[in-house]
């Protein structure tokens, strides 16, 4: 039994896969090499950029989540 590469190779979801893992390795290694052929004072303005961006990152992710824990309803527990 023969497996349907031609099915596989124009699966749209392969390639957004696919593009999507790239995206995810590349990403970074370019934004580090934009950074190292920055001037000294631009590195250090970058490097606190990406400091700041990653607290205010996490920030919004723990008030989501906070949000999300106060509308949870509470679970009838056995009454004491």
């Amino acid at each position: 039994m023969r497996f349907p590469f031609d099915w596989l190779l124009l699966n749209k979801w392969l390639w957004i896969t696919v593009l999507g893992c790239s995206a995810v390795l590349v990403g970074p290694l370019f934004i580090i090499y934009l950074m190292l052929i920055l001037p000294g004072t631009l590195k250090t303005v970058a490097v606190f950029g990406i400091i700041i961006g990653g607290g205010i990152a996490s920030g919004y992710k723990d008030w989501i989540l906070a949000r999300r824990q106060e509308e949870k309803p509470f679970p009838e527990g056995p009454q004491a």
